[in-house]
């Protein structure tokens, strides 16, 4: 079997998903499993090129992971006719940028979401990928992750019936950074810098709603900070002017009504940081990041409403638990692997930039939305 390598510039790999979960977790282990066998007797290697601003932190990665590859010097890379595939994983405002950069250069383009702050700058991206003949890609991690793999079956299998509703809690308690370290980036919640929970959750929504359920075709929003003032990775306090909260009524094409809530500023009473409960004639079920119940109509109890007793049904129990049937990958890694593919012998690829740019009108719509109070309808995205 013949070893061909594809070298990829990793652009943000200091931050935390950058080098967890795409370095270490997607491509490094993809380099542990002997490379990605492509089927045709070749195995690709994936070799990681670090960039990054801060030479101190890419040296330390470099070196932990025996990478001798690393720079501070994008256009260099841009330059370097042996780099592939550039991927982007910075703070969403550095990325149109550096991705019209790396698509005038012709590397293919894998890129976090949102891939742009405004709608015009992600269909322009989109627009510059197709016209340069690249393979271009956006990160969709959820839909590769165990729980909704499964809850993907029962649609896929009909368990449901018709479709009624979709109901989605996401969300955590992010600490505020004056007596407990933050678990994100201040960025996160400075509007200038692109941060904001809508921005960051709403791609996600749409991909997922779009690929399990289908398309979206209006969003009604309510959108606030409900923690106004926190503190930075240097302890300095500092004025929160993104979005914290957001809250979503979106409905589908045939019908079907999706709730969904996303918040920093929630303490968790689930079983998982995620879950989405689907509604259907024939069928419900509860999906989280791993786990899938479901409860057919002929299974489904007989509750009634009775507030002068406490409730004796075991409503938790009544549920069946959909099995792996199969080992699930890495969400990230699966999708790193299904990417580099595409580029290598042109499979198809359904999470490009234009996927990317719904994602983006999504959060757009649904911060109009909230500015302007009222349902505002979904348009189908074309180049």
């Amino acid at each position: 079997m013949t070893r061909r390598t594809v070298r990829i510039a990793m652009n943000g790999v200091t931050g935390r998903m950058g080098y967890r979960q795409h370095l270490v977790r997607s491509l490094l282990a993809i380099r542990d499993q002997g490379g990605l066998d492509l089927g045709d007797g070749r195995t690709l290697w994936p070799e990681p090129v670090l960039v990054g601003r801060r030479a101190p932190a890419l040296r330390a990665i470099a070196e932990r992971h025996n990478l001798p590859h690393w720079t501070t010097d994008l256009d260099a890379v841009l330059a370097d006719k042996t780099v592939d595939v550039y991927f982007d994983a910075q703070a969403t405002s550095a990325r149109v940028t550096a991705l019209g950069r790396a698509i005038a250069a012709g590397k293919h383009v894998y890129a976090e979401k949102p891939t742009a702050t405004d709608l015009a700058s992600a269909l322009e991206l989109a627009r510059l990928a197709d016209a340069a003949g690249i393979r271009h890609g956006v990160v969709q991690d959820k839909i590769f992750l165990p729980g909704l793999l499964k809850l993907k079956r029962l649609v896929d299998g009909g368990f449901f019936g018709e479709i009624l509703s979709v109901r989605g809690e996401f969300g955590y308690w992010v600490f505020e950074g004056d007596w407990q370290e933050p678990q994100r980036p201040s960025w996160n919640y400075r509007a200038e810098d692109g941060g904001g929970i809508t921005v960051d959750m709403f791609p996600h929504w749409a991909y997922l709603l779009g690929e399990l359920f289908g398309r979206l075709t209006s969003v009604t929003a309510l959108v606030t900070t409900h923690v106004p003032r926190r503190w930075d990775e240097d302890g300095r306090p500092y004025a929160a002017t993104a979005d914290d909260a957001a809250y979503a009524i979106l409905q589908l094409e045939g019908g079907a009504v999706a709730q969904l809530n996303s918040s920093w500023a929630v303490r968790v009473m689930r079983d998982e940081l995620v879950e989405f409960q689907v509604d259907g004639t024939h069928g419900s079920a509860v999906a989280g990041l791993r786990r899938c119940r479901a409860q057919h109509r002929s299974a489904t109890p007989r509750p009634v409403w009775n507030p002068d007793l406490p409730a004796t049904e075991p409503f938790r129990e009544q549920w069946q638990e959909i099995p792996d049937n199969g080992t699930f990958e890495n969400g990230f890694k699966a999708q790193w692997e299904l990417f580099l593919r595409h580029v290598a012998l042109g499979t198809p690829y359904q999470g490009d930039l234009l996927a990317g740019a719904r994602g983006v009108q999504l959060a757009e719509l649904g911060l109009r939305s909230a500015a302007e109070g009222r349902r505002i309808d979904v348009p189908e995205l074309t180049l």
